[in-house]
């Protein structure tokens, strides 16, 4: 074989990544015939069948699947040496980080402020999404690191890595008065704001109401923690945010703290690219110690 086109190479690598050709062609400013086409041109050159359809998706044949191993070491390590080339010439070195929505604003720049060297020289970048469209950016290395409320299931993320930086209980507040009932009971006499059921927290606390046998009336979900915030302040509500930054919640007017739940636990992750490693923001995240910053 004398010649191999790495573009097609790198159009079938990702198609596997992405799951299906319009997602490709999606990331690659590309029609989707125009990627089919360069498939088939890699199927020819390597006389054989890459990729195989299973319901809406494809998936890589047998040979596909020898091909994509190697792709896949390959263009890894071409986004390796392009972000050390990055982090070499640059005056101040770029740092993109993911966040996910349902983290506080105020526990994200303090965790940030830790990836800041003396001299400032780092040029920060931070983008707010969803945890999973997070780690599909992180996937595809448009990010260098994302802080989320969950980890990396590394079995259907291969190559990537979280590590916890830890813990809150969490606490019911409510800015309207509240009877005599105690606690659980007196969830039910409020309007509930709650983190989305997209969100790790807000999963954990519908199973949590289920155990105690309580059915809240839920006025509303929010991706954005902040925002549950402002708007519990604002109207005779209950919502629930950490208990860690219960003193700035608290500054809000007629707010009160109604209780802790030791049995709801907000955990906090950031998660990288194993070659991240190496990028010293990350290092210098992983190396810190927050426990002082969640007391």
């Amino acid at each position: 074989m004398s010649h191999l086109n790495y573009n097609h190479l790198y159009y079938f690598w990702m198609v596997c990544k992405q799951g299906s050709v319009s997602k490709a062609a999606d990331a690659l400013f590309l029609t989707p015939q125009t990627v089919t086409g360069q498939i088939r041109a890699l199927e020819e050159r390597l006389k054989g069948k890459l990729t195989k359809r299973v319901g809406r998706n494809i998936e890589p044949t047998e040979l596909g699947q020898l091909v994509f191993k190697y792709a896949d070491k390959m263009f890894g390590l071409s986004y390796e040496m392009l972000d050390i080339v990055n982090y070499s010439q640059r005056e101040h070195q770029l740092f993109d980080v993911g966040v996910a929505d349902a983290l506080s604003k105020s526990l994200v720049s303090r965790v940030l402020l830790k990836a800041l060297p003396e001299d400032d020289g780092i040029h920060l970048r931070c983008f707010e999404s969803t945890h999973e469209l997070l780690l599909e950016q992180l996937s595809q290395h448009k990010l260098d690191m994302i802080l989320s409320d969950c980890p990396v299931d590394s079995t259907q993320s291969p190559g990537l890595f979280s590590v916890k930086i830890g813990e809150s209980m969490m606490s019911f507040f409510c800015s309207g008065d509240t009877s005599k009932k105690r606690f659980p009971a007196v969830i039910e006499e409020h309007k509930l704001l709650i983190p989305s059921t997209r969100t790790a927290m807000g999963r954990k606390l519908m199973h949590w109401f289920d155990s105690q046998g309580i059915t809240p009336t839920i006025l509303g979900e929010f991706d954005d923690a902040a925002l549950m915030k402002a708007f519990g302040s604002n109207h005779k509500a209950m919502f629930v945010a950490p208990t860690f930054y219960s003193s700035d919640v608290l500054e809000l007017p007629n707010v009160m703290e109604v209780a802790k739940v030791e049995a709801l636990k907000e955990e906090y992750y950031v998660i990288f690219a194993e070659r991240m490693i190496q990028h010293p923001a990350v290092k210098r995240i992983c190396e810190a110690d927050f426990s002082k910053l969640f007391h």
